[in-house]
């Protein structure tokens, strides 16, 4: 299955919210350096789905706001 996130970096706290069934906005505290905000998105995501981050993949995005993931 494939998702689409946007995802805010660098804000005051975590939050996810489903856009549609297949898409998502993440607002992370992690900053976008060095894949942190790319790391807290997958996790909030499974954590949301209820699967394990190591089962979410990033395909498209990783320099971008727009991003979309694998889950497997």
């Amino acid at each position: 299955m494939f998702i689409k996130l946007k995802v805010h970096p660098g804000e005051r706290r975590d939050r996810i919210l489903k856009k549609a069934p297949d898409a998502y906005e993440v607002w992370t505290k992690a900053p976008p350096e060095r894949g942190l905000a790319n790391a807290s998105a997958i996790r909030l995501l499974a954590l949301e789905l209820g699967t394990d981050p190591r089962r979410v993949f990033l395909v498209k995005g990783a320099a971008s706001k727009a991003k979309i993931v694998k889950v497997m």
